[in-house]
This record gives C-alpha cells, structure tokens and sequence, in this order.
C-alpha cells in the first residue's frame, strides 16, 4: 500500500501513524512539507517527504505520487485554488492504479447558526471569502473524482488539538484566556482521531462529505478551566467578550457560533470516538505527559 499526503502536517502524520497501526504496518508513506527541519522529523518516522510550499510544483514528489493508491490532501488553498490541482493535476491523471481520494476541509464553511445544531445539509457561508475558496475547491475536488470514477472523502474538520497543541500548552505557556461571551461555543477534534477516522475511512474506500468534530461543542473557556485543574493552577481571570483586545480574526472567530454535528461519519463507519469531548482528551494527553520518558 502507498499512500501519498499533500501537507504532512500534524493530521497527516496522526493519520500515517493510524493507517500503519489499523491498517498495514509496511504501508509506504510519502508526504510534502515546506521545512527543512520537518522532512528529517518525517524520515526518522519512515515518512519520505518532498519539497512543496504550493507556488511552484514539486520538482521531485511525481515519482512517488504516481505510484500511489491513496492520495490525502491537508494543504488550504493558496490564492484563491488549490495548489495541488495547479501544479500536479497531471501527475494525478498519471496515477494509473488510484482507489481513494481524501479532502481535509473545515466546518468553518458553514454558516453561522447563533448556537443551533447542524449537519452537512447546514447552509453554507458563501458570502465569507475565505469560506467560499473552501467550498470552491471541494467542488473541484469532486469534479475530479468524478472524472477518475474513484470515491472522494472530504471531512470537514473542526478545531484541532492534541500533544503538544492544547489548552495546556497555552496555559503553561501564558497565553490561554478565559474570553467570555455568552452562548459561545465551538466543536473541536482530538488530532488521534482524525488520524484514526481518516485509516478506517480510506480501509472502506469512503465517499461523501462528512463532518469531523467531537460529540460536545463547548465555549472556549471551559476547556482552558478544566485544563487548569488537571495541571493544579488557577486558571487567568474572565474577561468580557466586549472588553477582550482581539485580532479582527480572532473577533471573527467568536462571531461565529454553531453546534457542529458528527453523527453522520459514526453512522458510516459504526464507530464512536477516542476523545468524545475535550475531557476525555485533554486528561488524556495530561496522562501521557505524566509517563516516564
């Protein structure tokens, strides 16, 4: 089995590590990256990775992507496309034995809706810029699995955390707030199970747009409390969402407010999650920081 991943960022790996765990421990796995330093990380871990930053095509990567079954794509689009369809469509089109494709999106296409659940049938946010390049390009991903009759899984996926990556680290760290603004939530994914849904997803050849949260959307601030607790400190003060100093991104970000549904995907694979909330999650990843070296 090869397995070519277009952004071999912190899912991607979590989904090589799953596919050699849950699926073939001898898979071949091949992976761009843009960093120096990250391609020797990936070569410790038996990931061969080529040079891509998405504005040029990737002199070397043709060789080991046209001789893989399973492509994997976690790059956002670049200017308003997708750069691996603009730079190495052809070397798709070359890929004689391809049985998979998979599209690593995000729920933020979805429209605000003031708190309320929603599935993958939610109204879109068309009017958002940034939301409708996303949606652009998933449609020109399905164009494209249409035109090479093979199955195409796009997960649209919501905020991700995991070792490394948590409320723990900001709080150690000094960063974590405790923002309030009431009503807010937000769905978020532990990193291990994107990794594992994405394995079990390409073992069944899944087709369909499927949403990739946790089971408990919660406000923000909830997560940076019971952090707090499993490291024993007092977590920072409360700050009124009208007086917190934001980026206009992050203002955007606490504008936006729904209950993300993901019961669609566990129906499809007959699974629940690793980590159904941030609980489980973060005391988790608390545990594994505990372990002896």
């Amino acid at each position: 089995m090869n397995v070519f991943f277009f952004g071999m960022g912190f899912s991607s790996q979590a989904t090589a590590l799953a596919i050699r765990e849950i699926i073939d421990e001898d898979a071949a796995i091949f992976g761009t990256t843009r960093s120096r330093s990250r391609a020797e990380e990936l070569g410790r871990i038996g990931v061969r990775s080529h040079a891509f930053d998405g504005r040029a095509p990737g002199l070397m990567l043709a060789a080991d992507l046209v001789r893989s079954s399973r492509v994997i794509l976690s790059i956002p689009p670049t200017n308003g496309q997708c750069p691996v369809l603009a730079h190495h469509r052809q070397d798709l089109d070359r890929i004689a034995d391809l049985e998979w494709l998979c599209y690593f999106s995000s729920v933020g296409v979805y429209d605000n809706s003031n708190g309320a659940w929603i599935d993958e049938t939610a109204d879109l946010a068309v009017a958002d810029e940034r939301a409708s390049v996303r949606l652009q390009v998933e449609d020109q991903w399905r164009d494209y699995a249409r035109q090479r009759q093979v199955p195409l899984c796009i997960f649209r996926i919501a905020g991700i955390y995991g070792p490394g990556r948590s409320a723990l680290d900001k709080l150690r760290d000094g960063v974590a707030h405790r923002i309030i603004k009431k009503g807010q939530v937000f769905n978020r994914v532990h990193v291990a199970d994107i990794g594992r849904v994405t394995a079990l997803a390409m073992s069944q050849r899944l087709d369909g747009t499927f949403n990739l949260t946790d089971d408990e959307p919660a406000p923000p601030q909830d997560l940076v409390t019971f952090a707090a607790e499993l490291l024993g400190v007092d977590p920072p003060p409360e700050i009124p969402f009208e007086e917190a100093e934001l980026s206009d991104f992050a203002r955007q970000f606490y504008m936006d407010n729904k209950r993300v549904s993901n019961a669609r995907i566990k129906k499809a694979l007959g699974i629940e999650l690793l980590f159904p909330t941030y609980r489980e999650g973060l005391r988790n990843i608390r545990e594994q920081e505990e372990l002896p070296a």
